[in-house]
């Protein structure tokens, strides 16, 4: 049964958030979206309109996202089979055309069309534009898979500065006129770091860093660096999550004051992240 606030309600909500819009107004937000958690449609919208709502109130969003499943159903349209070293999409010429198209092309103009459905204003970037992320050849055996050599910040903090939301695509370039498919987790870590970002939010398909991995109600709220590291140890952090942990230390560790992991897949997970006291996922910070 559907619950409706009365406008009572609805200001007492507006005032509990009060302290929290005023943390953020005027920062730099740096949200990491795509892979699973973009699939759904619906929640893509809610997604959008989460953004919609912190760019109204002052907050500088900043959108980066991947697109791995995307990739991988073009890559089935031609025909093309993915293949995979150590996680990471081999990536050869066709495949870096095919990289291209999905993730400058229909994804990032997709995304950029629906926050102007939702009210918003944003212009879409890849990192080529304006040699944004610089890379190098990561490994031989994966082709064009970059690692991120540089970031030049300034076509962002120009949109940011007009008042626009950049939605930047993690292709990278060289000087030699390359281009590579970079990791959106990596990437986002990066330009966060540029930004001086108050919080990087990696938006994933798990509710965080659970200390059990079969009781979701073991979500751990909130680490230091230093714990986060102990838990590789400890095989709390273990596999897939390696990568994304290690992203979030590396932010931290240039210069963002704290990094979230959340599921992307529950509704309203950035306000309720951002604009309440309880959080949605796992917070890495900085060493007391």
């Amino acid at each position: 049964m559907t619950r409706f606030l009365s406008n009572m309600d609805r200001a007492e909500v507006l005032l509990q958030a009060l302290p929290y819009i005023q943390q953020y107004v005027g920062k730099v937000v740096v949200i990491k979206y795509g892979g699973n958690a973009a699939v759904d449609e619906h929640m893509r919208e809610q997604v959008m309109e989460d953004i919609v709502l912190l760019w109204a109130i002052g907050v500088k969003v900043v959108l980066v996202h991947g697109g791995g499943p995307e990739i991988s159903s073009m890559m089935d349209k031609f025909g093309k089979e993915s293949e995979f070293v150590e996680g990471l999409r081999v990536t050869d010429d066709e495949t870096m055309d095919i990289v291209q198209m999905v993730l400058s092309g229909k994804m990032n103009k997709n995304l950029v069309n629906l926050l102007a459905v939702k009210g918003g204003r944003a212009i879409g970037l890849s990192g080529v534009d304006g040699h944004l992320i610089e890379a190098e050849k990561k490994d031989e055996r994966l082709g064009f898979v970059g690692d991120i050599t540089g970031i030049n910040i300034d076509p962002v903090e120009g949109l940011l500065k007009n008042n626009y939301i950049p939605v930047i695509s993690t292709v990278g370039c060289d000087d030699e006129g390359n281009s590579y498919n970079i990791n959106g987790d990596t990437a986002a870590a990066y330009l966060a770091g540029a930004l001086n970002a108050e919080r990087l939010i990696m938006m994933t398909n798990i509710s965080g860093i659970l200390e059990d991995q079969n009781d979701p109600d073991s979500l751990i709220r909130e680490l230091t660096v230093d714990e986060a590291k102990g838990l590789y140890d400890s095989g709390i952090v273990s596999g897939g999550m390696i990568p994304k942990v290690d992203c979030c230390i590396n932010a931290t560790e240039m210069g963002v004051q704290g990094v979230v992991i959340l599921d992307g897949r529950v509704p309203h997970a950035i306000l309720m992240e951002l604009l309440t006291n309880e959080g949605a996922g796992t917070r890495i910070r900085k060493n007391d």
